[in-house]
């Protein structure tokens, strides 16, 4: 009888997987398969398979005289790398403060993280924008780079030292009495233990920061500087009308991320996972 019932559980659970697979799927499937027609023959039939592989939308997007899509992806890579890069270095160090030593001021810190997690990032635009423009990195990378790594601190602090959190004490222990000063078990013991809850942080926040909208609408109005998906706003007010070109620059948009992410998936959920169970 338990087996019974634990197949059918099991079923049961496939069964939601699956539909949920498809749900993110089909989308993208869709977008996909539209690429490859005309205005034209997406209003008549959006379901229906393309007559042949036409890239002509795409060689539209790559064509377009006010848009740089090359330019936007290489500032999309290099805006999203460095907000990972700054969370990784300014959040691990944090962390282990917070996660390794049990003080006061780690519990009152660790305290107002998590109350300014609960502040939404709307509500932080107007005051971030005036401090922007009143500093030298007006119009810059570094007028997104910033409010992005700040706005994702908190979150990659709390997760990072929850995980340091559990791991063994004696560690430390074992080798302060060895010799070692601080820096050198943060160095040589916690980074190399967490690696996975750090690719977890840096490829999540990658996602949000490619896929942030926002902030680099806001801060920057130089052209040059815009990030892809800024870009794709921008093709989707110029050319509203073509939707062959406009699912291609969504499928263009989405891909990177999705090597991304399928690249990455096992760190990501190795991270999640890790420290769920001690002993």
């Amino acid at each position: 009888m338990t087996n019974k019932k634990f197949k059918l559980s099991g079923v049961f659970l496939y069964m939601v997987l699956i539909l949920w697979f498809l749900i993110t799927l089909i989308p993208i499937l869709w977008v996909f398969d539209n690429s490859f027609k005309s205005s034209t023959e997406i209003l008549l039939n959006g379901v229906s398979l393309p007559k042949s592989l036409n890239f002509e939308n795409y060689k539209t997007i790559f064509s377009y005289p006010d848009v740089n899509m090359f330019r936007s992806f290489f500032n999309s890579f290099l805006i999203s790398g460095s907000v990972v890069l700054g969370i990784i270095c300014i959040g691990g160090i944090a962390a282990f403060g917070i996660g390794r030593f049990d003080t006061k001021i780690g519990k009152i810190t660790n305290a107002i993280l998590t109350a300014c997690m609960l502040v939404p990032a709307f509500a932080t635009i107007i005051p971030n924008f005036v401090t922007v423009n009143s500093l030298p990195i007006k119009e810059t990378y570094f007028a997104v780079i910033i409010p992005q790594i700040a706005g994702n601190l908190c979150f990659a602090i709390m997760l990072l030292s929850s995980y340091m959190h559990s791991l063994p004490n004696e560690l430390d222990e074992a080798a302060i009495i060895d010799g070692s000063t601080v820096f050198q078990v943060f160095r040589h013991i916690t980074v190399p233990l967490t690696k996975p809850m750090f690719a977890t942080v840096g490829i999540m926040v990658f996602i949000w920061s490619y896929n942030d909208l926002i902030t680099p609408l806001v801060y920057i109005s130089k052209q040059k500087l815009k990030p892809v998906s800024v870009i794709l706003t921008m093709v989707s007010n110029m050319h509203g009308t073509d939707y062959g070109a406009m699912m291609a620059a969504i499928f263009i948009t989405i891909v990177p991320i999705l090597i991304i992410y399928i690249c990455s998936q096992e760190l990501v959920i190795k991270g999640l996972t890790a420290g769920a169970v001690k002993g």
